[in-house]
């Protein structure tokens, strides 16, 4: 069964950087699309990083996202990480992982809280 675990959210005061985690298993982030998407409560669910298979970067249409979030992949380690630097209140949210695998199949993680305090 494939699975996507995400870790590394939490409490953290406004400025502060945090890294996220996505580890998968019976899959490979290597042949995959990997998506960090997050929500906030009341709000839509929002792409916020994106590497192909191939290695392309994609980030949020924002500004600040593409200067503050950095996505990246140890394919070693069967991980995907999102480093996440000047947190601002706006940012908390459920930090998800997605994959999408060469057959088009399509996996979600749990997520992880991220939570930023001014």
């Amino acid at each position: 069964q494939v699975q996507l675990v995400e870790s590394g959210g939490g409490l953290v005061q406004a400025g502060g950087s945090l890294r996220l985690t996505c580890a998968a298993s019976r899959m490979s982030v290597t042949t995959s699309t990997m998506t960090w998407y997050r929500q906030a409560p009341g709000k839509q669910r929002e792409l916020v990083a994106r590497i192909t298979s191939s290695g392309s970067k994609v980030y949020a249409d924002s500004d600040s996202v593409k200067d503050r979030f950095t996505i990246s992949r140890d394919n070693a380690k069967n991980t995907v990480y999102l480093q996440m630097t000047e947190l601002r209140p706006e940012d908390t949210a459920n930090y998800l992982c997605n994959s999408n695998d060469l057959r088009g199949r399509i996996y979600w993680g749990q997520g992880t809280q991220v939570t930023v305090s001014s």
